[in-house]
């Protein structure tokens, strides 16, 4: 498994990460919020390990703009809050599964490996489709009419973030949010990325699927609707 740690407490951070590269998993580790969100976003995870309490951003605001970003990788939120009420709002926000500290590794073990099984068994988690355009989510692929397009981690976050949402329209800081959290960088960036994914998926067919809403975002259409 690939597994995402959002943790900023070092100590139990290491011996999480630990734990489970000995057991041969692959570890990312964010010690923030909006690093976790970004990491999540521009990356495929199985698995995301995810503290309450964190810096910048808590975990409820990281998990629930996971899920608005379209992002369905299976969240164990990890907390000193044991209260029912905390519980519930971790469900609420988002999560899949919630263990309050202090815990046993093997008990983290076994949610873990539970949330994976639940999530393999499920095929139709691990892609996206919309009219033509298939987005593959575990290889960061997209397909249509039998052309293939292998997409960098910036496209595919868009490309992801404006299928699972189709055909609403995303604003501008949802897709700014989901591609750099909180450190957005100066100038257009957006649009450039969003001008070398339509270059992608869109230029080489008779109709474009990725279309401009003025001052507002951009939003995926079935018909060949104009895109500035």
């Amino acid at each position: 498994m690939k597994i995402l740690l959002v943790e900023d407490h070092a100590d139990i951070a290491g011996v999480i990460f630990d734990y489970f590269e000995i057991l041969g998993h692959t570890m990312d580790h964010a010690l923030t919020g909006s690093q976790g969100l970004s990491l999540s976003c521009e990356q495929h995870y199985d698995i995301i390990i995810l503290d309450v309490m964190l810096p910048k951003m808590d975990g409820m605001t990281v998990c629930k703009k996971l899920r608005e970003a379209g992002i369905d990788t299976p969240v164990l939120m990890l907390t000193a809050m044991g209260e029912n009420d905390d519980i519930v709002s971790g469900f609420d926000h988002g999560a899949d599964d919630y263990l309050v500290k202090p815990f046993d590794l093997k008990v983290l073990e076994a949610r873990v490996n539970a949330l994976h099984r639940r999530q393999s068994g499920d095929v139709s988690a691990k892609r996206l489709t919309f009219d033509e355009l298939s987005l593959d989510l575990s290889s960061y692929t997209a397909s249509r009419r039998g052309c293939q397009f292998v997409l960098n981690p910036s496209m595919f976050t868009l490309l992801r973030l404006l299928m699972s949402r189709a055909p609403k329209v995303v604003t501008k800081e949802e897709l700014s949010t989901a591609l750099w959290g909180d450190d957005e960088p100066e100038g257009n960036v957006l649009r450039s990325h969003v001008y070398q994914l339509r270059n992608l998926i869109d230029k080489p067919f008779e109709f474009g699927y990725i279309r401009t809403v003025p001052k507002v975002g951009y939003q995926m259409v079935k018909s060949g609707g104009d895109a500035a």
